[in-house]
């Protein structure tokens, strides 16, 4: 079945193909996809903060937590929105979240939605389980 949304016309089977590449081309940290998978004005929990912003963001991800992964534990699509519950299993350097962390290995998960236009990520509403982290710690 396919659902138009955007100006384009896109099946579930696409949505969820386009978003597993996204999240292997977070994994590879290869920022020089992220466009093909991210709008240029995507905004980030009712904030426009562009592709630049979101690329910026990513990059101090992994740069707080040098082993992060993000793997998929639940995925549900509705095009054009599809909503992920991730789980991490890392060890952040310093602070996460606000957290003095500092080395310690932790388990956690983010659910987040994602809605797309014209084949990309143009809007994403996270939540990260943040007590789970502090009761850790």
């Amino acid at each position: 079945m396919r659902t138009a949304y955007g100006g384009g016309s896109v099946t579930r089977e696409e949505i969820i193909e386009s978003y597993r590449a996204y999240i292997a081309c977070l994994n590879r940290q290869d920022w020089q996809d992220l466009h093909h998978y991210v709008a240029d004005q995507v905004e980030y929990n009712g904030a426009t903060i562009g592709l630049d912003g979101y690329r910026d963001m990513l990059v101090a991800d992994f740069r707080a937590i040098p082993d992060l992964s993000f793997n998929i534990a639940v995925l549900v699509c509705d095009p054009p929105m599809i909503a992920s519950r991730l789980a991490f299993d890392c060890t952040p350097v310093g602070q996460l979240f606000g957290l003095p962390v500092n080395g310690t290995q932790v388990r956690f998960d983010e659910n987040v939605f994602y809605e797309f236009g014209e084949g990309k990520i143009r809007r994403v509403w996270s939540v990260i389980d943040k007590s789970s982290i502090a009761a850790q710690i």
